[in-house]
């Protein structure tokens, strides 16, 4: 039988190696743009952890304040309560000083009628 392509062992060896070759070259890394370089983890979570501490103790400051302020208000709230109430005492033993007062002087007075007429 003739060779009609004219093909030899050594030009099929060829075209194998050639075609073996090409299937290395998929396999092989291709040229990237490299990425930035990354920080070391630890840095970064540290970091991370310096903010959540100071976020964390600035809302306890906070509600720490507010329970302060709470109780301040609470404190006034009961002294003016107090201030309220002895100035009620002080009116009503005022009002009933007065009443004793004019019961007094009507007393007096009665008696001062009687002793006049009598």
């Amino acid at each position: 039988m003739q060779d009609l392509k004219k093909n030899s062992f050594q030009d099929r060896a060829a075209a194998s190696a050639a075609a073996k070759q090409a299937l290395l070259a998929k396999f092989k890394p291709k040229p990237t743009v490299t990425a930035p370089v990354i920080e070391d983890r630890s840095l970064v979570r540290e970091a991370e952890l310096a903010q959540v501490r100071t976020a964390r103790a600035e809302a306890k400051a906070a509600k720490e304040a507010a329970r302060l302020a709470a109780e301040a208000a609470a404190v006034q709230a009961e002294v003016k309560i107090a201030e309220d109430s002895d100035e009620a005492r002080r009116a009503e033993r005022k009002a009933r000083k007065a009443a004793i007062k004019e019961a007094a002087r009507l007393k007096r007075t009665s008696n001062q009628a009687t002793r006049r007429t009598g």
